[in-house]
């Protein structure tokens, strides 16, 4: 009896620490060291540095990016580095630090962004830049020709002014960042084309930033300098629109044409009830998507372009209509 007792006792302790240890083991849902629902594997952990989320585009970005992430059962951790490089610099290494698989940058600055890629190349973190790209090679940079898209744009603007070669008029531009890559793209682009015009003149306004409040102060003085213009260019849709802002406030709308960058929505409706000439197609959503698949990709090992391009296009009075809805942010180009 008493050897009876003894067995029953060690063979309870024994099962008590088979279900202690089971106990222990993460569940898929206790963050990035758990495992995916669909089979045993590592979660994997997506670090995004985004440059800002005061812009429509940016926030479109990482809610795209978001989707993707849930549909493939990644973790995506998302900073916001306010388009300043030393907290960009900062966060990428907080991102390191929490233990992240891989990095998505959409870097604030091109060059001073190099301690982040720096951190990450020194903890073997692989790196995927996102519509902006940096000096140094990366794993790989998602985005489109902003150079072409500023082609397209200058294209629309002769087409506005009168026609190749017959073009004149003047044309006021609105820049985004100071030094940005996509920025000297966009208007590098812009002038291959319109400058070619002996008829058209450019007046380049300050960097706004892509954000239409900095764009609607920018514009009021551009406008109070320039009450001749006949062609307002921006290097985003919302400045664009903050341009648009200004000149309904004058009752100048029916004299000035408008060109913006991105397709936001809200510049596609304003196409559709003729206040708005064109804006160049960027879906935000579709590229954070694009690029949250290719950071899995780089993490899982597999071999990925140098390049993704997300693609682009016109939106005008011609397809407007086609490509709106006005529950999404961005126009959805078929």
């Amino acid at each position: 009896m008493k050897k009876t007792n003894k067995w029953l006792m060690v063979s309870a302790l024994f099962t008590s620490l088979v279900f202690a240890g089971c106990s222990s083991q993460p569940s898929a849902s206790e963050g990035s060291g758990g495992s995916t629902a669909a089979g045993g594997d590592k979660k994997i952990v997506i670090g995004f540095s985004q440059v800002t989320s005061e812009s429509p585009f940016y926030t479109a970005l990482v809610d795209g990016a978001k989707a993707e992430a849930a549909k493939q059962g990644a973790e995506l951790v998302v900073m916001d580095a306010q388009n300043d490089i030393e907290k960009q610099n900062a966060d990428v290494q907080d991102l390191i630090t929490k233990g992240i698989d891989v990095l998505i940058l959409n870097p604030t600055n091109p060059t001073a962004v190099v301690p982040a890629l720096t951190a990450a190349k020194q903890a073997n973190i692989q790196v995927v830049t996102v519509d902006r790209p940096t000096e140094e090679k990366v794993a790989a940079f998602v985005g489109r020709d902003n150079k072409e898209m500023g082609r397209i744009a200058g294209k629309q603007a002769v087409a506005l002014l009168g026609g190749e070669g017959k073009a004149t008029g003047k044309v006021i531009e609105l820049q985004g960042d100071a030094g940005g890559k996509v920025m000297m793209d966009r208007h590098d682009g812009f002038h291959e084309i319109v400058s070619k015009e002996p008829g058209v003149k450019i007046v380049e306004g300050p960097y706004s930033d892509y954000i239409r409040s900095k764009a609607v102060k920018a514009f009021q003085d551009l406008l109070q300098a320039n009450p001749d213009v006949n062609l307002v260019y921006a290097h985003n849709d919302d400045m664009a629109l903050g341009a648009l802002q200004v000149l309904e406030q004058a009752n100048m709308l029916d004299k000035v044409k408008i060109v913006g960058i991105d397709g936001l929505s809200e510049a596609v409706k304003a196409i559709i009830d003729g206040k708005y000439s064109a804006t160049v197609f960027n879906d935000p959503i579709k590229l954070g998507s694009i690029v949250v698949d290719t950071a899995l990709k780089v993490a899982k090992g597999e071999q990925v372009p140098e390049y993704v391009d997300g693609g682009t296009g016109l939106i005008d009075a011609s397809n407007a209509k086609d490509v709106y809805n006005e529950k999404d942010v961005f126009a959805q180009m078929k």
